[in-house]
């Protein structure tokens, strides 16, 4: 009888053991969730910023182009003054 009630005690044990560890790992569980969601957020947030950069870049370097084009085009005129009245409409 004696052996009966250490070994109901050993499985009682046993279950509150398995019950802690069950409800740790839901906590780890919700933990990691939480992560992953506020991961994901800023991995939003990051892309939505690379994506203003580049169109930043973009327009700057379309506006770089324009630049040197005129440039281009200002050394050429300074160069031959022929050409000159042309550069003038164009401006």
């Amino acid at each position: 009888m004696e052996a009966i009630k250490k070994k109901m005690q050993m499985l009682k044990l046993d279950k509150e053991n398995a019950i802690d560890r069950a409800e740790q790992a839901e906590t780890d569980k919700k933990a990691a969730e939480d992560k992953c969601k506020q991961m994901e957020e800023e991995l939003l947030d990051l892309q939505k910023k690379m994506k203003q950069t580049e169109d930043e870049l973009d327009k700057f370097s379309e506006g770089l182009k324009d630049a040197q084009e005129k440039l281009e085009l200002s050394e050429k005129t300074a160069a031959d003054p022929l050409l000159k009245d042309e550069h003038m409409d164009k401006l």
